[in-house]
């Protein structure tokens, strides 16, 4: 081949990169991925919602949810009470992210480096506006703990001698960097512990009194839902006291959204970071971090980043899983199929179903309120007396072995260790009822 045409041939490959028309010639996105339009003829349908059923009516109509089941696969070697450390894909959403993993790992660099950067724009543009914010207001990552590590460690506003808090019932990674910001930016660092039990009034009665014996808190974590008793914190309500007194709050998000029937703007917060693979079902490795237009050079650009208003300079996550973020598309619609209002009042159903049920026990102490405003799937309970991780530890290995029940153990509140139990949109009434029975049988002997 001539030197003339091999240049010709590269200046049209370079024209085709900048006019952009080499992406609809690239075949990548219909590759044939063998079994993939079986796999996908094999699916159960998707299940319809009744026509004029209200939430609460259909979170008891087990029919539909055993046809939403059927969507995942599950394991049966135990009773899985352990549906807050991620959310399993649906059998859909698992043939998508199978397919497109295939695609990817087809097309190699030639995709990664062409296509995939407006595919990731789409699905990020799709998640803003199931966020219920702009798309310029968010940037894809990893997961929650690198969202909030991204805005805690980068936030600005802070000078030596001013203060920052965090609760017991924030996240262990999140703490840990809300105490480092001692070390990076000279701050106190303002501990305070949740009543328990808890109620909404003495909980916002908690975060008043930390920011009036405090008057130079600049910033406040807060936990819209806590991994480990579960409740729902009034987020929007603290938020709206700390912005009268000068106060910026970051929320944790990681088990909120996707389980409650909210959007970010709900949270009236301008610093959010979010999780998508645990109540959505997205594929493992997707989160979110949310800053509010006009906030994004209050955190500071990712190493050595250009500063600006563009969200995208705050995250640099390297070599992503391509196929997780094509895949959120996929997961969003099943999320939006069931219905995030169906979804909250079937998992709310559920939760009461044992801690009612709990609480008829005794020797059971139950981590939860009766104030529905305060609730979560997520909740906890220990024996009465049992606050050490070592004892609760025992529990759990107890409920596994002899009864095949797997919950996990929490630490970090003020008042002990406890067994959180967390059900999911599959997980059937009988499976509670296990758990209850072998309360029951344990406390007895």
């Amino acid at each position: 081949m001539s030197r003339e045409r091999i240049n010709n041939i590269d200046a049209r490959r370079r024209h085709l990169l900048r006019t952009g028309a080499l992406l609809s010639a690239l075949p990548l996105a219909s590759a044939n991925v063998s079994g993939a339009n079986q796999t996908s003829a094999a699916l159960p349908a998707m299940p319809l919602v009744p026509a004029g059923i209200t939430p609460a009516a259909l979170a008891r109509d087990n029919a539909y949810w055993n046809a939403i089941a059927a969507q995942y696969d599950i394991t049966d070697e135990v009773v899985l009470l352990d549906n807050a450390y991620w959310g399993s894909m649906s059998k859909s959403v698992l043939a998508d992210y199978q397919q497109q993993l295939a695609m990817v790992n087809r097309g190699n660099a030639w995709y990664g480096r062409v296509r995939f950067p407006a595919e990731f724009e789409s699905a990020r543009k799709r998640t803003a506006d199931a966020l219920g914010v702009h798309h310029d207001e968010i940037v894809l990552t990893r997961g929650a703990t690198e969202a909030l590590q991204v805005l805690i460690a980068g936030y600005q506003c802070l000078n030596a001698g001013d203060s920052v808090l965090y609760a017991d019932i924030d996240y262990d990674n999140m703490i840990t960097t809300m105490r480092w910001l001692k070390q990076r930016r000279g701050v106190n660092v303002v501990a305070i512990n949740m009543p328990e039990p808890f109620s909404y009034d003495a909980v916002i009665a908690a975060y008043v009194a930390a920011m009036d014996q405090n008057p130079r808190l600049k910033l406040m974590l807060l936990t819209h839902v806590n991994h480990r008793n579960g409740m729902v914190l009034p987020v929007a309500h603290i938020a709206r006291l700390a912005r009268e007194r000068g106060i910026d709050v970051i929320v944790d998000t990681a088990h909120g959204f996707g389980q409650l029937d909210m959007r970010i703007p709900d949270l009236q917060a301008d610093f959010v970071g979010i999780n998508l693979h645990k109540w959505i079902g997205a594929p493992v490795g997707v989160g979110a971090v949310y800053i509010k237009r006009g906030r994004v050079r209050d955190i500071a650009p990712y190493l050595g980043e250009p500063d600006g208003d563009d969200i995208s300079t705050r995250v640099h996550t390297g070599t992503l899983n391509f196929a997780a973020y094509l895949s959120l598309p996929k997961a969003l619609d099943v999320h939006a199929a069931i219905g995030v209002a169906n979804k909250q009042a079937r998992l709310q159903y559920l939760r009461n179903r044992w801690v009612e049920g709990a609480r008829q026990i005794s020797g059971l102490d139950v981590l939860a309120s009766s104030d529905a405003r305060l609730s979560s799937a997520i909740t906890s309970f220990r024996l009465k007396g049992k606050r050490s991780t070592k004892e609760n530890a025992a529990l759990a290995k107890t409920l596994a072995l002899q009864h095949g029940i797997f919950v996990v153990p929490r630490d970090g509140l003020a008042s002990g260790s406890c067994l959180r139990v967390t059900p999911g949109i599959q997980t059937p009434e009988s499976h509670i009822d296990a758990l209850l029975k072998a309360m029951q049988q344990i406390t007895a002997a």
